[in-house]
Order: structure tokens, then C-alpha cells, then sequence
């Protein structure tokens, strides 16, 4: 049987650098019975044909960012911000606000138990203050690396260029909760998350020795 909050609903963050475990952790989380809400998928949907959300970004970024389908292609928008940093400033200006916004709804809809806010920029974006609990996920570089190169079929030089462009980690680590440390096994992960989530909803510290 999987342990829930004794009384109504935690919104937990959950944040993190590319390939440093994020989604294994999450996903470790929904087998306890957490809810998830996914602000990557939740920032798809908005970006969808005819989305107003999609509309303002073609105002600001022009016509040459919508795909085919009528949806936003990405790669386009990513060639435009990443290589300007005034235009990701606006890009998150314009998208943050509104995907938290959508967050906060899918939330509020849930009247129990643990949700889980899954975000690259939990943080960066202010949603973290949203939240009643935040977790970092942290793993050494050079794992992020390895699972770079395999999950993506990266060389080392571009995993490791991938890796090296990411927000640096102290005003994560500064915010956060907890910090979630994914540099062994598997199984020591997983005992990390229990002893994390069994102090989640209880509200006490959690005892290493369980």
C-alpha cells in the first residue's frame, strides 16, 4: 500500500538539469500514487493550432516559427532564442506566465493528495514559490554526459556542450527542499525518493534506518 498525505493536497516541484534523473524520479513518484503535471506537455498544449499562447509568440518572434500543422516548430523558435539572449528573456516573459497559469488550474482541480509539478525551470520561473515542497535532482557532469550520449545519441562533444550550457546549480540548491543526489545505482536513488516521500507525507523527518 502506498503512503498519502493524511489530509489534503502537497504540490511537490520537482526540478532539475538535463539528464539528472528528473523523470526517473518522477516517475518513481506516480508508482506511490503521486499525480503529475507535466509543464513541458502542459507548454506543448498551449503552443497548439490556434492557441492564443501561440499567437503571441508569432507577434514576437514572426510567422517563420509555425510548422506545417500549424503548431510551433520548436527547432525554429530554439534557432532564434538561443542564439540571442534578449529574445530568451522574451520568450519566457511571454510563456512562463502562462504556463504556470494552466499549472495552477490543473492543481487546484485536485482537491487531495501529492501533485507533481514536473519543471526545467521550476525555479527560474518563480513557480517554485507555487509549491509547498520543491526537490533538486542533481547528478555528477559527467553522468549527465553518459546519459546524453545514450538517450540521445549524442557524441561526447555535444553532450557535453548540452551539459555545460544549463543554469548553473547554486540557485537551485538554495531554493530547494531537498536534493535528490543521482550519482549511484538505481536502488539507492529509490531509497532516497522513499525516504524523501515517506517525510512528504507525514510531515516528519524520515528515518534513515527504515
Amino acid at each position: 500500500m502506498t503512503e498519502q498525505p493524511r489530509q489534503g493536497r502537497i504540490v511537490l516541484g520537482v526540478t532539475g538539469n538535463i539528464a539528472s534523473g528528473k523523470s526517473t524520479v518522477v516517475r518513481m513518484l506516480k508508482a506511490k500514487g503521486a499525480r503529475h503535471i507535466d509543464a513541458d506537455l502542459v507548454y506543448r498544449e498551449l503552443v497548439g493550432p490556434g492557441q492564443p499562447l501561440l499567437s503571441r509568440l508569432v507577434e514576437r518572434f514572426g510567422p517563420g516559427i509555425v510548422a506545417p500543422d500549424g503548431s510551433l516548430d520548436r527547432r525554429a523558435l530554439g534557432a532564434i532564442v538561443f542564439s540571442d539572449p534578449a529574445a530568451l528573456a522574451d520568450l519566457d516573459a511571454i510563456t512562463h506566465p502562462a504556463v504556470i497559469a494552466e499549472i495552477d488550474r490543473r492543481v487546484a482541480e485536485i482537491p487531495a493528495g501529492v501533485v507533481v509539478i514536473d519543471a526545467v525551470k521550476l525555479i527560474e520561473s518563480g513557480h517554485a514559490d507555487h509549491c509547498d515542497v520543491v526537490w533538486l535532482v542533481v547528478a555528477p557532469p559527467e553522468a549527465q554526459v553518459t546519459r546524453l550520449m545514450e538517450r540521445n545519441t549524442l557524441s561526447r562533444d555535444e553532450a557535453m556542450r548540452r551539459v555545460a550550457a544549463q543554469p548553473p546549480l547554486a540557485p537551485k540548491i538554495a531554493r530547494a527542499d531537498r536534493i535528490i543526489e543521482n550519482a549511484g545505482t538505481l536502488e539507492e536513488l529509490r531509497a532516497q525518493v522513499d525516504a524523501a516521500w515517506r517525510e512528504l507525507v507525514s510531515g516528519q523527518p524520515a528515518d534513515p534506518g527504515r
